[in-house]
């Protein structure tokens, strides 16, 4: 699947994905290729997105914002992300 996690100042991944793990406001999201249709607001906390082929997951710290999964897509607009 595709993944995008953008900040307010610029996209801070763009690409293939196996998994992803968000916080939502109301608890941790996983989204695996293939997942229903899909929208949360974003709590504060850990994201990680895990690069397709099992390299290494890329992690960074969220606040706020949405993620949205449509079709083979996952967008992640956050109103505040660092790398971690």
């Amino acid at each position: 699947m595709h993944v995008t996690v953008i900040s307010p100042e610029r996209a801070v991944f763009d690409g293939a994905a196996d998994a992803v793990v968000a916080p939502a406001f109301d608890g941790q999201v996983g989204i695996l290729p293939g997942h229903a249709p899909f929208m949360t607001l974003l709590g504060k906390g850990v994201l990680t997105v895990r690069a397709a082929g099992g390299s290494a997951a890329s992690r960074f710290e969220v606040a706020g914002g949405f993620l949205q999964v449509v079709g083979d897509a996952v967008r992640v607009v956050a109103d505040q992300v660092q790398t971690s």
